[in-house]
């Protein structure tokens, strides 16, 4: 009897779902220590959630065609990213939240909002889909990299203009520091997916292919000279995401295919992947690993997000819930352990003592959303899924 009631236990359903977009969700993306929620649909509008409350705190239509990606930096800037072929950095600071507009596109998509400043504006190529990738630098190597820079910089990966290429560019300066050329020896076509990060003092970049083609770069920061380590075809359709595990030294594709390919950091020049996983299941993209590298998830084109372990690559989960498909997806990042517990007032009377009892019923929201490992499902239907498992 046992064993009936546990194969028969409803499916896993999500905590919460938010509704307020009008166009299918391209990107989504947690920020300000998971107590916000930053979601880009297909017109070009952006909706800052508050997790805690689940409610909206800024709305506005940041670009003229569909958001790409979301990324932030530091607590008070957002990135997007665009197919108007703009990548746009807005300081938006908690405290300004109170002077935005909360209207979602949902009720009316026509109005225009307020917007937050517009830091810096790079124009990059959007003809691929492919969606920006950042990593940060010291201080001291963003002075190598920009001789005016004294603060850290944010280096950005993009498709270049020639097909297969990728540019880096530096912020806040806009430079283009280098354009990283495909190899010549092999059809990649377009570039799908990029990651750039910052290993150990070197920056590595991996770029996926419209062939099934993953490529590795490697350089240092004081030159700015990519060289080629490594070209393997995992998959036999075009590569649409990818991500590192930080600690377990691996990076992961998915493609078009029903395939997900593992790739070791160690040997740098290796010509095969690890591992391979045939799933069964193609189209799964937003491919990203949690920040603890226990467990993977990708968004599906079926409308299902499959979670994975990192180490084994075995299917864990997978969560159902909505109609049509998944295009983005995102873990909340508790690598920092950071909160942001907002502190109670100290009175006397029976009226403050209600009052700080509401407060602390806020606090506990508030700690709940930060120090849960959500996963944020975007969908073609307009909503965003979150989930609280593992």
């Amino acid at each position: 009897m046992a064993l009936l009631q546990t194969a028969t236990l409803p499916p896993a359903q999500p905590t919460y779902v938010l509704r307020g977009h009008n166009a299918q969700i391209h990107s989504v993306c947690f920020v300000r220590h998971n107590t916000r929620l930053l979601t880009g649909d297909a017109e070009g509008w952006l909706v800052l959630w508050n997790l805690a409350s689940r409610r909206p705190v800024a709305v506005w239509r940041g670009h003229s065609a569909a958001i790409l990606a979301l990324s932030s930096w530091a607590d008070d800037r957002l990135i997007t990213h665009g197919r108007d072929s703009k990548l746009h950095v807005w300081q938006l600071k908690a405290s300004d939240e109170s002077t935005f507009s909360v209207v979602l596109p949902v009720e009316d998509a026509i109005a225009p909002r307020h917007e937050p400043w517009l830091l810096h504006t790079i124009s990059v190529n959007t003809l691929n889909f492919c969606s920006f990738s950042a990593c940060e630098v010291s201080p001291s190597e963003a002075a190598q990299l920009c001789p005016d820079t004294i603060d850290k910089a944010l280096l950005v990966a993009v498709p270049g203009d020639t097909e297969g290429d990728v540019d880096v560019y530096s912020l806040p300066s806009k430079a283009k520091l280098s354009t990283i050329r495909a190899p010549s020896t092999t059809k990649l076509g377009m570039a799908m997916c990029v990651k750039i990060l910052n290993q150990d003092g070197q920056l590595v970049l991996i770029a996926g292919y419209e062939s099934g083609h993953c490529c590795l770069w490697r350089s240092d920061p004081e030159k700015i000279q990519w060289t080629l380590l490594s070209t393997i075809k995992s998959h036999s359709q075009p590569i649409l995401s990818l991500d590192v595990a930080r600690g377990l030294q691996r990076y992961y594709t998915s493609a078009a295919d029903a395939t997900i390919a593992c790739y070791t950091l160690t040997d740098l020049t290796a010509s095969q992947p690890t591992k391979t996983a045939q799933t069964k299941h193609s189209g799964q993209q937003s491919l990203h690993v949690r920040s603890d590298d226990k467990i993977f998830a990708t968004a599906g084109w079926d409308g299902c997000v499959r979670v994975y372990s990192a180490k084994t690559m075995r299917e864990l989960a997978v969560l159902k819930w909505h109609k049509q498909g998944c295009y983005a997806l995102a873990f909340a990042d508790l690598s920092s352990g950071e909160t942001e517990t907002p502190a109670a007032g100290n009175t006397n009377s029976d009226q403050a003592q209600a009052s700080t009892s509401l407060q602390t019923v806020g606090q506990r929201r508030e700690t709940k959303a930060q120090t849960t490992h959500w996963i944020a499902a975007g969908s073609k239907d307009g909503k965003v899924s979150l989930w609280d498992i593992y």
